[in-house]
């Protein structure tokens, strides 16, 4: 199965509650449930993106990682690609799963099951699979051993491979209703009503970022300074502070600057409707909401279109390894034309 959604929309949480449910079909000595909660149980196996260890001569494996993607995992199910970044990598290069992994998978999975009942892999943020790892593991998931099960997740299923993608059961996630997160963030975090259903309406559907508002820790409130300060310097035509605003965002992990981008294109959308005065056309924070009362009015439909040109634009780009400091000053010197029109 392929679980496909955007970020925090509860992927990895279904994938592991499913998977629990098999393991606990087949459950002689009763502890599965325990197990899969400890991250410890032997017929689940994790695979997820990683950063080789500098020193390390071979390509880097999950297991390297398991018990800092353990300590991630008893925190809840929901965290970024960036967090997991921090939590196990030392340097700015990007995580993915490589041959390494592939054959880690394939090895684990010609052992029996350990409790005589299912194997469950789940594999998580599978278009991070570079080609080898893909055309690796393309055998077995199209052949699997007797009651193995893989659930891969993935929030851009456009970069899992073809032929992997067209041999799983693709379940769409979609956004998760904003009185559900409103209700939740009552119950676990003790929010009152009104802000519940203001930071639920500003977490477009996604759990994870619901938590980051309330917490003030997020990337929002981040790309949120970062994306003014752009717009500020693009009005004033500011070249050599926007050269410095460029090394700045192009020291970025590509993943970071990516998200950055796509943070911009929200931005773009959500400006473009306050221009209509109506509140329930638009989803941002009280911050981003403060900024576009003064801002709103420079995204029109005399540049909106060639605003989000220009962002998937460098999107496409940076995913291509295109040199970030370069792609975020064209980006820049567009964004001073296309702010007065």
């Amino acid at each position: 199965m392929l679980f496909v959604g955007p970020q925090g929309v509860g992927k990895l949480a279904v994938a592991i509650e499913f998977a629990k449910h098999l393991l606990m079909k087949h459950d002689p000595f009763g502890n599965a449930e325990t197990m899969v909660d400890r991250g410890s149980h032997p017929d689940l196996i994790f695979s997820f993106p990683v950063v080789r260890p500098t020193g390390l001569d071979r390509p880097a494996e999950s297991d390297d990682f398991k018990t800092e993607w353990i300590e991630m995992l008893q925190d809840g199910p929901y965290f970024s690609s960036e967090t997991w970044l921090q939590k196990h990598a030392s340097d700015n290069k990007q995580a993915i799963i490589s041959v390494g992994e592939s054959n880690a998978i394939i090895r684990k999975l010609s052992l029996k099951s350990s409790q005589g009942g299912y194997k469950v892999c789940i594999i998580w943020q599978a278009e991070k699979m570079n080609i080898d790892a893909a055309n690796k593991l393309l055998k077995i998931i199209e052949e699997p051993p007797a009651q193995t099960i893989f659930i891969l997740t993935s929030e851009h299923p456009e970069l899992v491979l073809e032929t992997i993608r067209s041999r799983t059961q693709i379940i769409n996630f979609k956004p998760i209703k904003d009185e559900k997160i409103a209700k939740a963030l009552v119950e676990k975090r003790s929010i009152d009503e009104d802000a519940a259903r203001r930071v639920a309406r500003a977490s477009n559907g996604s759990w994870l970022q619901a938590q980051n508002i309330i917490s003030g820790s997020g990337e929002r409130d981040e790309f949120h300074d970062v994306f003014k300060m752009l717009m500020r310097q693009a009005y004033a035509k500011d070249v050599m502070e926007m050269k410095h605003w460029c090394d700045g965002v192009g020291g970025w992990n590509r993943e970071k600057q990516k998200r950055f981008l796509e943070y911009c294109l929200l931005m773009t959308r959500e400006n473009f409707m306050f221009n209509f005065h109506e509140s329930s056309l638009c989803y941002m924070t009280p911050n981003e909401e403060a900024f576009a009362s003064k801002f709103a009015a420079f995204i029109n439909e005399r540049n909106i279109i060639e605003f989000n040109n220009i962002y998937n634009t460098a999107i496409r780009d940076i995913m291509r390894n295109a040199n970030g400091k370069i792609v975020f000053y064209d980006l820049a010197l567009k964004v001073i034309i296309l702010i007065r029109r």
